[in-house]
């Protein structure tokens, strides 16, 4: 029932994913944008919230005409306008109508959550027709000592069925690295009633980067390709250049990836290391760049609450057991989050790195700490604090924003794509400009509510810390970086949102690279300045005057681009 992903803990949902227009999605749409190289919006993103708000409103407006307000037509209806709606939305730098729009239905066969959804797909094929619908259907195959069980995946196509939705490809997955039997493909093919070529095994391999040439191996294209008519489609000798250059780099990407053997190690110090999936983009932006820089990326999870010196007397074993990770580790990652807890111990991570010259990355809450723990040990303001921990600090290092609400939260950060301008002196010496093609200008998405108070920058900046990247007013700091370090880099902006498997991201990049030595971040820093593209496509990457003068947003959303006016 949530409108979107805004107000979900991390440690429930895993990771709020934001898009480029602001919106806070579900982390799968980040799996979407990175394996598919595509951009989207929130409209993208479906939920039950959405949809009853939709109706709700109509029905207030007097849309409906004095009729009974339904889940069916009226519910279903509303769920079919929108995919049919977002499906022709450009997601490209072609700015082109897709061909094909993939639509995924999450929970399970028989959820009453599902219910109107799952109705509303058994409505929506006859409205675009048989040749322009194909639905397939994932289900678990378990293997008890050996034996592959067909038992559930008949039951839930069965259940299916009965619903009015008849699967044209079964994608069986197996937790184990056992490819599915021929027998068993057989027999799910007699029992649910689809021929064995419709099929396909998922078992676990080695990097989930191997999963499309798996399905790709089992005619999955070709079926498609007959199933939805896709041969009517005009395929340009550009377009077919472009594919099969994709496919040459990818293959080479999943090869390369077996083949490596030296390693980098990365602590990551963080407050929901206990449900991994918070960090989902940041540690898919770890590992592309392993895999640029040849490096088999090696990630040690690190609690920051268990870094803190109160941990010593509580839980002993613990505290040394983050430190020994910590003062290991080839080099040091803060990433994002909200509150007190662990704070402390980030800021003994982010001094260890800037005093024992470990390369080190701070994004969002961890570019702020990282002024908080200089502040206090270089420019000597012990009582150095965010006005997110004490807001009554007497004069906080990092404050509120002052166009941000108080009263809401979800939807009232500064969010999605945001400019951020490089100071001119930066050219001559900043590793992070290097690392986004030398540019003036870059864009990043951003997800915060607190920024660097403007009354102490210069204080700040006259001690030796550097902001190298700033808003296109020059008001906001975000990107810090020091120059007498090998890699410290500090990030207000989410550069983990951005990443792809063939296009790292840059700030992750470097710190990989030199995480991995000197030669291996100059090398790096040449590919970077030769070959350098953003993720973006070309309308998107607008100034904040544009962003502010944007079409106005849905009526009863709350949005920060409205309040910034």
């Amino acid at each position: 029932m949530n409108i979107d992903a805004g107000t979900m803990r991390p440690q429930e949902h895993g990771e709020v994913y934001v898009l480029n227009d602001g919106g806070e999605v579900d982390l799968d749409l980040g799996n979407y944008e990175r394996y598919l190289n595509v951009t989207l919006s929130k409209d993208n993103n479906i939920t039950t919230g959405k949809i009853y708000r939709e109706v709700i409103e109509k029905e207030r407006r007097g849309d409906y005409l004095g009729k009974t307000v339904q889940i069916v037509p009226h519910v279903t209806n509303a769920i079919q306008d929108w995919i049919e709606r977002v499906s022709k939305i450009p997601v490209d730098e072609t700015g082109e109508e897709p061909d094909v729009c993939i639509v995924e239905l999450g929970g399970t066969v028989g959820d009453i959550e599902s219910a109107p959804f799952v109705e509303a797909m058994r409505q929506f094929q006859f409205r675009v027709g048989h040749e322009n619908f194909a639905l397939i259907h994932v289900s678990l195959v378990p293997d008890m000592h050996g034996e592959q069980k067909t038992k559930p995946t008949q039951t839930t196509v069965h259940a299916l069925r009965g619903l009015g939705l008849l699967p044209d490809l079964i994608a069986c997955r197996l937790i184990v690295q056992k490819p599915l039997e021929p027998a068993t493909k057989a027999k799910i093919s007699m029992f649910c009633h689809v021929a064995p070529e419709q099929v396909v095994g998922v078992h676990d391999v080695s990097s989930v980067y191997h999963v499309p040439l798996l399905l790709q191996s089992q005619g999955i294209i070709q079926y498609l390709q007959k199933r939805l008519n896709l041969a009517t489609i005009t395929i340009t000798p550009a377009m077919q250049e472009r594919g099969e250059c994709l496919e040459l780099r990818w293959r080479e990407l999943t090869k390369r990836q077996e083949r490596l053997l030296d390693e980098v190690s990365i602590a990551l110090v963080g407050k929901y290391t206990d449900m991994q999936d918070s960090y989902m983009s940041v540690v898919k932006s770890l590992e592309h760049s392993a895999f640029r820089c040849n490096r088999r990326l090696k990630l040690k999870w690190v609690d920051a609450s268990h870094l803190e010196a109160e941990s010593q007397h509580t839980s002993p074993a613990k505290y040394h057991d983050a430190w020994r990770d910590v003062v290991s580790a080839n080099g040091i990652l803060v990433p994002g989050g909200f509150g007190v807890r662990g704070s402390e111990g980030m800021l003994l991570a982010i001094k260890w790195a800037r005093e024992q010259k470990i390369p080190f990355l701070g994004i969002c809450f961890g570019f702020q700490l990282a002024v908080v723990e200089w502040a206090r040990h270089i420019c000597g303001m012990t009582g150095a604090t965010s006005a997110e921990f004490n807001p009554a600090a007497p004069s906080p290092v990092i404050i509120f924003m002052p166009e941000v609400s108080k009263t809401h939260m979800g939807g009232t950060m500064r969010l999605g794509l945001r400019p951020t301008v490089f100071d001119e002196a930066s050219a001559s010496w900043s590793r992070v400009r290097k690392l986004y093609g030398g540019a003036s200008k870059i864009w990043e998405r951003h997800r915060h509510r607190y920024e660097v108070s403007p009354e102490l920058i210069e204080r700040l900046t006259e001690s030796g810390m550097r902001f190298v990247g700033k808003d296109e007013r020059g008001e906001r700091m975000q990107v810090l970086e020091l120059p007498d370090h090998p890699y410290f880099v500090g990030f207000q902006a989410h550069p983990e949102f951005c990443t792809r498997p063939l296009n790292p991201s840059p700030p992750f990049l470097g710190l990989i690279a030199a995480a991995s030595g000197q030669s291996v971040l100059d090398e790096q820093l040449e590919v970077q300045l030769r070959s350098f593209k953003p993720p973006h496509p070309e309308g998107s990457m607008v100034d904040e005057e544009s962003l502010r003068s944007s079409e106005p947003r849905p009526a009863g959303e709350e949005a920060i681009l409205n309040s910034e006016q």
